[in-house]
Parts: C-alpha cells; structure tokens; sequence
C-alpha cells in the first residue's frame, strides 16, 4: 500500500541526484525499506522539528530511520552528498565547482575573548 506523499518528500528528479550518493553494493540481506522512503522520513524529521519517536506511523520505524540517519552521518555520506550539491549548483550557474576566494564578515568576528574587551567593531571612548 502506498503512502501519501508529504511536501518534504523528494521528486523523481530530485531522488536521481541524491541516489548516487546513498546506494549500497546491494549484497547483504532483503531490504525492508528503501533508501528513498529513509530520506523521505529524515527530511520530514528535519523539516518538522519533531522528536523522532514522533515520525507519522506511514512513515518507516523511527529507530530504523534514526539508525539510517547516524550511519549516513558517521560514515560522511551527508557531508558528500551537500559537497556534490554544491559543486553542481555552482557548475549550473557558469562558475568553476571550487570557490577561488572567500569572505569573512568582519562585523561578526570578535577580536576580544574576555568579558569587557573591546570587539572589533567597537570604538574605545577615551
């Protein structure tokens, strides 16, 4: 039976971008649920704000998906996954996949670590 699909659900071209990134040698066991309806589940957790014991019952056991989520996490898959969305988004605007330069906000960077310093934003009155 088919689920309702939630506006955090991934579309068909959205879920062949991410694919790569989450697909396994498809040795082992008989898989319960697939790795698209698992990030379905994390993108309605994140999106929602909800505890993960409070995923929607339609949606795969919180414990499972949590247990996807970390394992994702520890092993980088995310921090992969963003990269490539990255570079792909900056190839799609005309500019080289690496960033050439960078920019600090100087108004958010505090020269003063101690209480009563001065940042270095401020000016000493005299």
């Amino acid at each position: 039976m088919e689920r309702l699909t939630y506006p955090t659900d991934l579309t068909d071209a959205q879920w062949l971008i991410v694919e790569p990134y989450v697909c396994t040698s498809g040795l082992g066991r008989k898989v319960k649920h697939t790795k698209r309806e698992l990030i379905n589940s994390i993108f309605y957790q994140a999106r929602t704000g909800c505890a993960w014991r409070l995923l929607p019952h339609d949606l795969p056991p919180w414990g499972t998906v949590y247990k996807r989520f970390q394992d994702w996490r520890d092993t980088g898959t995310w921090d992969r996954l963003l990269e490539g969305m990255r570079r792909a988004v900056r190839v799609a605007a005309g500019r080289e996949p690496e960033p050439t330069a960078g920019a600090i906000d100087t108004q958010s960077v505090q020269t003063g670590g101690k209480r009563g310093a001065v940042s270095g934003t401020m000016q000493e009155s005299k």
